[in-house]
């Protein structure tokens, strides 16, 4: 498994995220990660399916679309609709029968299925048990709500549990790190399991985008070929 970056169009310009979405494709990111936030779940509003369909046409990487709302299922097909590759929901909103729901409508569509996880919110019986269903599982290590905040170490061992049971069962599910990733801890991350970092400020608060992509993974890398 390789490595890859998204970076969080969140944490750019906001006045004009055609330049954030096509800046990060020619950094060289391997995906576009788009936090939508309702302002109900997490306590802010980002952007909605509207958004993320007049983008769609300036990218062709992958839509990484993390929904940080109350009732995905509610608007699942409107985000389909949009573009987006990959959609993760969170854990904390959904029973194991609504996510069974979910998974059958994106995979129906062609898109891929993803799950997010809060730092603080255990890993469910139910969510180990459709680990296979899924595309990638994102390990949150902030609180959803706002870009910037500090990382937190301690969703390491709970990540480090997830890569277990995934190597274990022969899954091929992907561990995405989510939530104050940037040089100072990609190498632990992927020491840990992640194959996806999700970098906001360490992406889009560089003066040059390439360099910054790069200098992750140079980081990141070293832990992959310890394993």
């Amino acid at each position: 498994m390789t490595l890859k970056v998204a970076p969080s169009i969140l944490a750019g310009d906001l006045g004009d995220l055609r330049k954030e979405v096509e800046r990060a494709e020619n950094g060289g990111a391997d995906l576009i990660h788009l936090d939508v936030m309702d302002g109900h779940f997490a306590p802010n509003i980002t952007f909605g399916p509207g958004t993320i369909k007049a983008l769609r046409k300036y990218s062709k990487l992958p839509f990484d679309a993390h929904l940080m709302i109350s009732d995905p299922l509610r608007y699942l097909d409107r985000f389909i609709d949009a573009g987006c590759d990959i959609i993760s929901v969170h854990v904390e909103v959904c029973t194991e029968k609504t996510f069974d729901e979910i998974i059958k409508k994106l995979n129906t569509n062609g898109v891929r299925a993803g799950i997010a996880i809060n730092p603080n919110t255990e890993i469910l019986d139910w969510v180990i048990k459709n680990l296979n269903s899924l595309y990638l599982l994102n390990v949150m290590s902030v609180q959803p709500g706002f870009s910037g905040q500090k990382f937190m170490q301690e969703v390491l061992p709970k990540m480090k549990k997830i890569d277990h049971i995934i190597h274990e069962k022969d899954f091929d599910t992907i561990i995405e790190a989510d939530g104050g990733v940037d040089t100072s801890n990609v190498y632990d991350l992927a020491r840990m399991g992640a194959r996806i970092l999700v970098a906001g400020s360490a992406v889009y608060g560089k003066p040059y985008t390439s360099k910054a992509i790069k200098e992750l993974k140079e980081k990141a890398l070293p832990a992959i070929k310890r394993i």
